[in-house]
């Protein structure tokens, strides 16, 4: 199977953000997450993941600066590779979305990684199934423009460097965590706004 076809079948099952949101809920209100692993942590992390995108939703704003470039863009896909029990979705995909609600010809999709592995394994970070990973697509031939993920480069370091220093996954999950609190969704903006420009096709 080509990526080309890869694609075309992610987005033959993918949801809008708002569909994805409905469905997290849905699980979680029935104990349930995303994906295979039905844990009781990773339930407890799509709760607390929940309440993330709720509140990114209530307080982030986009910058006049990317109202602009958004809004030039013509007949996009953004297509997201995720689950609801990843901590990095739950910060940067409210984003993705409120960026994207600027222009109706830019289309925010949803898939779950778990279920599009083929097409997650054309997309990896440094050998692993890392999300969540934004694949910005040409509408109507479905060729890609440019891709963002999984992390702020920031929050990346962070977790490089902790992990190489051997530090415990929870000491360097919550640091992440506290850098995206701080961050206020500024630097997921600027790195997105960055992946425009690089390959900046809009029709005048």
């Amino acid at each position: 199977m080509s990526l080309q076809e890869k694609i075309k079948s992610a987005l033959d099952q993918s949801t809008t953000y708002l569909q994805y949101r409905q469905e997290v809920q849905g699980l979680f209100d029935k104990g349930n997450t995303t994906g295979p692993n039905q844990s009781e942590n990773m339930v407890y992390y799509t709760g607390l993941n929940l309440q993330r995108m709720q509140k990114w939703e209530k307080h982030y704003e986009p910058s006049p600066e990317s109202k602009e470039v958004v809004q030039s863009l013509n007949d996009e896909i953004w297509l997201v590779l995720t689950e609801g029990w990843c901590g990095d979705a739950a910060h940067s995909v409210p984003v993705m979305y409120k960026l994207s609600e600027l222009n109706p010809k830019v289309e925010l999709r949803m898939v779950l990684r778990d279920e599009n592995l083929p097409l997650m394994d054309e997309y990896l970070t440094n050998g692993g199934r890392s999300i969540p990973k934004l694949l910005r697509l040409e509408k109507h031939s479905l060729r890609e423009l440019g891709t963002w993920g999984p992390r702020p480069e920031p929050a990346q370091n962070i977790f490089y460097e902790k992990r190489a220093a051997g530090i415990a996954k929870e000491e360097y999950t919550r640091d992440i965590q506290i850098w995206y609190a701080r961050d206020r969704g500024k630097t997921i903006e600027k790195e997105l706004l960055e992946m425009v420009r690089l390959n900046h096709t809009a029709k005048v």
